[in-house]
């Protein structure tokens, strides 16, 4: 099993970099998340792993923090899901909004991830629950409601990074709705 590839960031090309390792470009498949926070191309990165091994080929998926690959490997366990869903899960939420959604329930969360219907959505709930990756939840995190984050996965399904939605999001006066909070977001992303 490869656990960690460490080398330097040849390419990324949403959602997979290459990581030159000594001479040897490996195809990653990654989450947005992990993405995001890449460095520039021809520095040193170092990505956490998770070798799937199908009759037709070796897939690696490359992830920037213990817990986000714990919550990949236990979404794969869930039945309907593979690891192109498990994926565009952890695009679409971290793993804290994750952990929240299963432990409050909360299949609307679930189901505004691509890919993801109410049926898929309610078995990823059941299955999950209670599971110790999931455990550490942070329900009431300062500043996020779940205003904000609609308005985070607006703008983050746009093209924007989280670091350019955060700062954006900072600026708007917290009980805007929704529609409207991103409307302004995205004149204060477009003068930036």
């Amino acid at each position: 099993m490869i656990g960690r590839i460490t080398g330097m960031l040849a390419a990324k090309q949403p959602p997979q970099v290459l990581v030159d390792v000594n001479g040897i470009g490996y195809e990653i498949d990654v989450p947005m998340s992990t993405f995001y926070n890449l460095p520039a191309i021809g520095e040193k990165v170092s990505l956490l792993t998770h070798l799937a091994i199908r009759e037709d080929a070796h897939l690696l998926y490359g992830f920037g923090s213990d817990i986000e690959r714990a919550a990949f490997r236990e979404l794969l366990k869930v039945s309907g899901i593979g690891a192109k869903t498990a994926l565009s899960v952890l695009s679409g939420m971290s793993v804290n909004d994750l952990s929240v959604a299963i432990a409050e329930q909360e299949i609307g969360r679930i189901v505004k991830v691509p890919g993801i219907g109410k049926k898929t959505a309610e078995r990823l709930l059941l299955e999950l629950k209670g599971k110790p990756v999931f455990a550490g939840a942070i329900a009431g995190e300062p500043g996020r409601t779940p205003v904000s984050d609609d308005v985070r996965q607006a703008l983050l399904a746009l093209g924007y990074n989280d670091k350019e939605a955060s700062a954006a999001m900072h600026k708007l006066p917290p009980e805007l709705p929704v529609s409207e909070a991103i409307r302004q977001a995205l004149k204060l992303l477009s003068k930036g």
